[in-house]
């Protein structure tokens, strides 16, 4: 491991780091950004921890600085948040751990959970003051697709998940006259899986996330599978407004700019009851 430190600017209390974990199941390097509360070190105390993929536009979003002015208002706790950054395999690496999509993509999102589940968190338990799991896990595009899948096998190790413009729409079958809503692999999943009570689910979409409407129903796609597959939990026995939350936000589009404007409600939705 490498890597290097630096105290956040005058307007944050947070520490920043960015290092390098080697990852035996992904067979490379893996960098990582971590916000950390300045007094994380003290030994006085433990911090609800965050997962995010798409760690490289922590910039973009913002995210150190937000962050430390939400805690400065006792909006949220301190907290611990750790970003995976994707490199050029991230079409492969993320998705749905089970199953590729019909392009095939995808096809290492297994690994990448094993690299989360078997060598991030340990190393994570092991060198920063954290609560105990389950923890929160999330992800923005095919990061919030993966976040949902990794959350919803794994609720021993989280509990919440925050969806920002999912590709919910991940199937396994091109469009065209054999495919089918059911082909969306996700929903699938949800479908046929078994519902685990404590688990929590935030879902975010912007009413210009694309244009695509492939029913011709006035809906644009990603807000029609993101409402599709909390449907498909809602048919577990997750309650609306209890154990999921969605926020559609409107001129939101699919880029850092909308998932900033939604992450404090995401940050104090996660947060809650972790004083």
């Amino acid at each position: 491991m490498s890597g290097s430190l630096h105290l956040s600017g005058a307007q944050t209390t947070n520490v920043t780091r960015t290092i390098t974990l080697h990852s035996a199941n992904l067979n490379r390097n893996v960098t990582l950004s971590l916000i950390l509360p300045a007094d994380y070190s003290a030994g006085q105390r433990t911090f609800p921890l965050i997962i995010f993929q798409d760690g490289q536009d922590f910039p973009a979003l913002h995210l150190s600085e937000m962050t430390a002015g939400l805690v400065s208002k006792s909006e949220i706790p301190p907290v611990i948040i750790a970003g995976i950054h994707a490199n050029e395999k991230r079409i492969y690496e993320y998705g749905v751990a089970a199953q590729a999509d019909y392009k095939g993509r995808g096809n290492k999102a297994g690994a990448h959970t094993r690299f989360i589940t078997e060598e991030l968190l340990p190393y994570l338990e092991a060198c920063y003051p954290l609560q105990n799991a389950p923890h929160t896990i999330a992800g923005f595009s095919l990061g919030g697709l993966t976040a949902l899948d990794i959350a919803w096998n794994h609720p021993g190790l989280f509990s919440r998940t925050g969806i920002f413009s999912g590709s919910l729409w991940w199937r396994r079958k091109a469009f065209g006259e054999e495919y089918h809503d059911s082909d969306r692999i996700m929903h699938r999943q949800i479908a046929t899986g078994l519902c685990t009570p404590k688990l929590k689910f935030w879902f975010q979409t912007g009413d210009r996330d694309e244009t695509s409407d492939r029913n011709n129903d006035g809906v644009i796609d990603s807000i029609s599978d993101t409402l599709d597959c909390i449907a498909e939990l809602e048919k577990k026995g997750y309650r609306w407004g209890e154990d999921v939350r969605y926020l559609e936000i409107k001129g939101g589009e699919h880029n850092p700019g909308t998932w900033r404007q939604a992450m404090p409600s995401f940050l104090k939705w996660a947060l809650a009851n972790q004083y």
